[in-house]
């Protein structure tokens, strides 16, 4: 069994499975990473050149291949679940699933230095433009998110505090 973390970007999934990994001693696996890597392209250079609907397709077929891994905690991407049939795949895999929500609020504050960084919000021009476009695109994606078998709020929580949320729920 492992546990794979979905939610919007910003939410935490990174630092918080990086910390849960090492407090239960599974392996670790920030997914946009193993993409990386197994496309020899950095994510923004794959949505630039080949564009979001092939990184989608390849993101389908490389969910697949870590499915199976034992004893590791995922850090999935914030459309991964939302595209094709991923988080069914992901809910009926044997594997925990748990959705770091965030508020808008705090999504935008984490966001807003990030902007140049993240290839779907590179075009935004401010904070007002931020925040409208995380409230419409999280109300997308909350359908998919909500399937998740857990949900943990990390608004005012520490990296500490949300992982120990999460070794509640698991145990």
């Amino acid at each position: 069994m492992s546990v794979f973390l979905v939610g919007y970007m910003g939410s935490g999934k990174s630092i918080v499975g990086k910390y849960l990994a090492q407090k239960l001693r599974f392996e670790y696996l920030d997914f946009d990473n193993y993409i990386e890597q197994k496309l020899g392209l950095t994510i923004s250079e794959i949505f630039k050149t080949k564009g979001e609907l092939f990184f989608r397709s390849q993101e389908q077929l490389f969910l697949k291949e870590v499915l199976d891994l034992e004893r590791t905690v995922v850090s999935l991407g914030g459309g991964t679940p939302c595209y094709g049939d991923n988080m069914k795949v992901l809910i009926s895999s044997g594997n925990v699933v748990i959705y770091l929500k965030a508020s808008v609020d705090t999504l935008t504050s984490r966001l807003t230095t990030e902007i140049s960084n993240r290839p779907l919000i590179k075009h935004l021009n401010n904070e007002t433009e931020l925040n409208d476009f995380i409230r419409k695109h999280l109300f997308e994606r909350n359908y998919y998110y909500q399937q998740a078998h857990h949900k943990v709020v990390v608004d005012d929580k520490s990296v500490a505090q949300v992982a120990l949320d999460i070794i509640e729920l698991l145990h």
